[in-house]
């Protein structure tokens, strides 16, 4: 269970991440096709050495981040997949460009796994998430038909307390017309509106693709923006 985070120093935000989080960045763009594994980490203390950037993707574990992950990069065997929620129970470091870096964290809520791993792992993730100086922002993936659940709940709770910027993929949303899959997406917008500073939402699919290019802006300023302050940048795409 996510009920055990305690929220001790939050990091210091940088309001530029959340200014231009819908900005097309024309000047610096990631080629996530270049991806590559980088290694797994049972625990904060053997995870890579914390410095440079990276976004970690986080949901439950039938939201679909392996997939999302593997739609990014073009990459149908990066991240693994499994017809069983929750089987990777490792957090995984993939690089992107030097010192920049994805995360794929464990499925939470994940079934079939004794108490006493869950609690070692709720553990090891509240860690994670508290300490992990290069964490930039968090990629939080909710089934489009089964938003906002107890867990996801619990970790925007944990975000917006720690002021970190959380983007939200409303992920399979090809399953849904489109009619349906808009109002879905509005009202999770609603419910979240007092949140805004920190979080955006939008409707994702692995499948078909939808979405990619605003997913791919965010991590694009996300992960290459400076980390001193900075003007915001205007958006010239009608120029």
């Amino acid at each position: 269970m996510w009920h055990g985070i305690i929220v001790t120093e939050p990091k210091t935000p940088n309001f530029t991440w959340i200014t231009v989080i819908n900005t097309p960045n024309k000047s610096q763009k990631l080629n996530f096709k270049v991806t590559e594994f980088l290694q797994s980490a049972s625990a904060l203390s053997n995870a890579p050495a914390d410095f440079g950037c990276e976004v970690a993707f986080a949901g439950r574990s039938n939201a679909g981040k392996s997939s999302a992950i593997n739609a990014l990069t073009g990459n149908t065997k990066l991240a693994r997949t499994s017809r069983t929620p929750g089987r990777t129970q490792l957090i995984n470091f993939f690089t992107v460009a030097d010192q920049i870096r994805l995360v794929d964290l464990p499925g939470y809520g994940f079934a079939k796994v004794p108490l006493k791993v869950k609690q070692e792992w709720n553990k090891q993730l509240e860690r994670y998430l508290q300490l992990r100086q290069s964490l930039k922002g968090l990629i939080l993936l909710m089934d489009i038909r089964h938003p906002l659940k107890d867990y996801d709940r619990q970790m925007i709770e944990w975000a917006v307390k720690s002021e970190m910027p959380v983007h939200i993929l409303l992920t399979k949303s090809d399953k849904l017309k489109r009619g349906p899959a808009k109002s879905a997406l509005f009202a999770v917008q609603k419910e979240l509106q007092k949140h805004e500073r920190w979080i955006s939402v939008q409707l994702f699919s692995s499948h078909s693709h939808e979405g990619m290019d605003e997913l791919q802006r965010t991590l694009n300023w996300w992960l290459t923006l400076p980390d001193e302050n900075v003007a915001p940048i205007e958006d010239t795409q009608d120029e």
